[in-house]
């Protein structure tokens, strides 16, 4: 009697990011392999993926173990937002406590190149403190999540964009953009003009989707006040792209 096929090598991907849609897409159609894409929920309209999706939280580290246990997930890609500090903790305690194979996706970080008037900030909170001596006109690209730590400014004028809306606490006098990109360096360039910014306030996502508005800023000789990324997790490692990762679940081309 002919022996059952094995069951399909299950992927779950922390998601978010445009690297894990892609590597999503690259995995749902690799012969004997599943993929599943987890989202925490915080954009509401989140794009297209291929595989199967789940949204929402796992519950910190045992959860997500408790997850990966019961549905028999055989590797683990972090592809998070590269300051989602504490989902990536979560996940190398959980593949530790589980023995599930994990890799990190991260995008490599920006550097500051010719022209570039770049002040380095450890936190959104250090980022607060630097502003006032640096302009008065605030484009703040820091995500609608961290406007708290900028509420207390209120002799600034902020320009926030975001997705979706943000929720208060916010600087008193914001005016919110809701925009997807990714941007051209015209359309940061018309934006930072028609809003009279004189100061960026930027994480370092990293990548070339949301890059153009430095070399906005580059070229108009603006400060861009750049907020470090938090370390990885001790002992984890990570790999830049998409081809990285298919190398890491042993899946290279």
């Amino acid at each position: 009697m002919p022996s059952s096929p094995a069951p399909p090598a299950h992927v779950l991907v922390l998601g978010g990011t445009a690297e894990a849609r892609a590597l999503a897409a690259v995995l749902a159609v690799r012969p004997g392999v599943r993929v599943t894409t987890s989202l925490a929920g915080r954009v509401a309209r989140p794009g297209a993926l291929a595989g199967a999706v789940r949204v929402g939280g796992f519950g910190g580290a045992e959860g997500l173990a408790a997850w990966l246990r019961a549905h028999r997930v055989d590797a683990l890609v972090d592809a998070t937002h590269p300051f989602a500090a504490s989902i990536t903790a979560n996940a190398a305690r959980a593949a530790a406590a589980t023995g599930v194979p994990a890799v990190v996706l991260r995008r490599p970080g920006w550097s500051p190149g010719p022209g570039d008037r770049w002040h380095p900030a450890a936190s959104l909170p250090d980022a607060a403190t630097l502003l006032p001596g640096l302009g008065r006109r605030v484009f703040l690209t820091t995500g609608r999540l961290g406007l708290a730590a900028f509420a207390h400014l209120a002799d600034l004028h902020f320009v926030v964009r975001s997705v979706d809306a943000p929720e208060p606490p916010m600087p008193p006098d914001t005016h919110v953009l809701l925009a997807r990109g990714p941007f051209t360096v015209a359309d940061e360039a018309k934006l930072l003009r028609e809003h009279r910014i004189d100061v960026v306030v930027t994480k370092d996502s990293g990548g070339a989707a949301t890059a153009a508005k430095l070399t906005a800023a580059r070229e108009r000789g603006l400060p861009v006040v750049v907020v470090r990324r938090p370390p990885l997790p001790e002992g984890v490692t990570a790999v830049p792209d998409v081809a990285g990762a298919l190398a890491g679940l042993g899946l290279a081309q």
